[in-house]
């Protein structure tokens, strides 16, 4: 009996295929179209779909796909224009993520389309120029969109019937819950990929990093236990005789010292004053959270003293979690009469800064349109122009004077027209032929130089006590392949120690008076403001009391390494108790001052 239904099925089934070949051949199209899309989209995500994926992971990139295509069925009602518009929308999301792999060294994430209006600031700075991996998905596209064209157009919108839509749509909305709303991922073990982006596929990896994009309540934590991190870790006074008059922090945009690279070579040194800085500084390396990219998060670090460790991965705090009373080192300035400023030369709408620097307490700002008298260096005004402020400021204002800069000058990407700057630096064969824009970076990091020059010469000559904190942000985005070749091996293949190279900057603190000096220290930027006030000698808060008692035995906190007090380099998973327990208390800490800091536990992170 079944087997002749069976047969009956089959026989009608082939009938009506063979009296409606284009209905059928439509319905194929269809079908085929996420795998184009996969095809294609990885191809700008510079993977190789049939090695580079494992299963798994092509899996959960197709069903992302499906549905895709099946939600645009249900809405428009016709599978050309669904398959016509499902291709379209993932070519073009296929190839920003292709310039951001291009331009940043990492895929796409959510928190970049929060960002889009940084993005679009410096958008014309970039080469968009079409290489092998956006023909080839352009291919596709254009076969794929023949393929739709020769289908047959419907002549009226196909309704699915009441019960396969119904379970359609529960399909679709029960696999979103238990992806994002339950703990099936963690599960899994499957997070957003660091340090090669591209391993999850884009879709898979932006949809993984939007599932994690808030903060996530420590196991332990509660009200009680932090009221007894209070009373272990109380605040503590300042020393109002060692506070300088000017207290200057710069974060300079992509400066960094590649002498950290043993195989580093150039025609010359780009930085020689960085190198020749002794005296009354104390001088580095910072260990930066990001690299390529995420300004914005190394300002946050710095300004709080809370890690992005504890924020899901690629997040960024400006946009995201900076509410009103946030605590900062520029509250604490305060505190002490300084009058608080935050400079950045280029435009007020990047990483939500208009707002962020008002909730974390600074009282005046100023952007590129305050710059007196700019000078260009390519599209962005130079470091020169941007000291030529600080100096103004620091005339013009009474009384104390904290101001906080991050400068512009070096921001990626390094294809621009060389306006007003000179080729001075120049590298062998073996790394110029690896990224053709490189040298471009260096001869702006030569100019960065020559302003540090006059920056620390100028205030060499006053009389006003001035203590000046200057650290790069985050290396540049150079190409992979750069990088592989300052390694000598892929990437992927290093240890922690050698991806830690990757993330690490130079920092000093200066100062025009006689201070202790110190060299070859070992900080990331969390701690960097607590050091900071420490040497200006200010109060500092109970959770800045416990970074500074944290910082001797984790040093260097990032994402993707820690450094040890005794000098090991080290994964999360092969740090010892003592410091996965102080780990722990800094999450506790992290969280509470970052997302639920109620009324009892303010004095831990605030002053009065």
């Amino acid at each position: 009996m079944n087997l002749t239904c069976n047969r009956s099925l089959l026989s009608r089934l082939l009938r009506d295929m063979g009296e409606q070949p284009g209905k059928w051949g439509a319905r194929l199209v269809f079908l085929l179209g996420p795998w184009v899309c996969l095809w294609m989209v990885e191809t700008l995500n510079e993977n190789d779909v049939f090695s580079d994926l494992y299963a798994w992971q092509v899996l959960m990139n197709m069903i992302w796909y499906y549905i895709l295509f099946a939600v645009l069925r249900l809405v428009l009602g016709r599978i050309r224009r669904a398959c016509a518009l499902g291709i379209c929308l993932a070519f073009l999301v296929g190839l920003v993520n292709h310039y951001v792999l291009r331009f940043r060294g990492r895929i796409l994430f959510p928190a970049d389309v929060a960002a889009w209006r940084t993005a679009a600031n410096v958008a014309d700075g970039f080469d968009y120029s079409m290489d092998a991996y956006i023909m080839q998905a352009a291919v596709l596209l254009t076969a794929y969109l023949f393929l739709v064209l020769v289908c047959p157009p419907q002549r009226k919108r196909a309704r699915i019937p009441l019960p396969f839509a119904l379970v359609a749509w529960g399909a679709v909305l029960g696999y979103c819950f238990a992806f994002f709303c339950t703990g099936a991922l963690p599960a899994l073990g499957i997070y957003t990929q660091q340090w090669v982006t591209q391993r999850n596929g884009f879709l898979l990896n932006f949809t993984v990093a939007l599932r994690y994009s808030s903060v996530e309540k420590p196991a332990d934590y509660s009200h009680d236990k932090v009221l007894e991190l209070m009373e272990q870790y109380p605040a503590l006074e300042g020393d109002p005789d060692r506070q300088p008059t000017n207290l200057i922090v710069i974060m300079n945009e992509s400066f960094a010292d590649f002498t950290v690279f043993d195989d580093f070579e150039a025609s010359e040194d780009p930085t020689p004053f960085l190198h020749s800085l002794e005296e009354n500084t104390v001088k580095g390396w910072m260990y930066a959270p990001v690299t390529g990219g995420g300004t914005a998060t190394v300002e946050f670090e710095y300004l709080t003293g809370f890690s992005s460790l504890f924020q899901p991965p690629h997040t960024v705090a400006y946009q995201l979690y900076v509410e009103e009373g946030m605590p900062s080192l520029a509250a604490v300035a305060g505190s002490q009469g300084y009058e608080t400023t935050a400079f950045h030369p280029y435009k007020s709408s990047g990483w939500n800064r208009v707002l962020a620097y008002d909730y974390l307490d600074f009282d005046r700002q100023m952007y590129e349109e305050d710059v007196v008298d700019p000078y260009y260096i390519r599209h962005y005004v130079s470091d020169r122009s941007d000291y030529e402020m600080i100096f103004r400021t620091t005339r013009e204002q009474e009384g104390n004077t904290f101001f906080f800069n991050v400068t512009m000058q070096n921001h990626s990407g390094y294809a621009q027209g060389w306006n007003n700057l000179e080729r001075t630096i120049d590298l062998p064969d073996r790394l110029a032929r690896t990224d053709s824009s490189a040298r471009q970076y260096f001869a702006l990091a030569r100019e960065s130089d020559d302003a540090l020059r006059e920056l620390i010469g100028y205030y060499s000559q006053q009389d006003e006590p001035t203590m000046i904190v200057f650290f790069g942000d985050h290396q540049p985005p150079l190409t992979n392949s750069f990088y592989e070749e300052l390694y000598g091996k892929k990437l992927s293949e290093r240890t922690t120690e050698e991806v830690l190279q990757q993330y690490a900057v130079p920092f000093f603190i200066w100062t025009n008076y006689d201070i202790q000096e110190e060299q070859d220290v070992v900080i990331s930027p969390n701690y960097l403001g607590v050091l900071t006030a420490r040497l200006a000698g200010l109060p500092m808060t109970g959770f800045m009391n416990f970074l500074s008692q944290l910082y001797e035995e984790l040093p260097a906190v990032t994402p993707v390494g820690f450094v040890t007090g005794d000098g090991q380099y080290l994964a999360r998973s092969e740090l010892n108790e003592e410091q996965r327990r102080l780990l722990d208390i800094y999450e506790t800490l992290n969280y509470c001052g970052m997302v639920d800091l109620f009324d009892e536990a303010r004095p831990m992170f605030c002053l009065d």
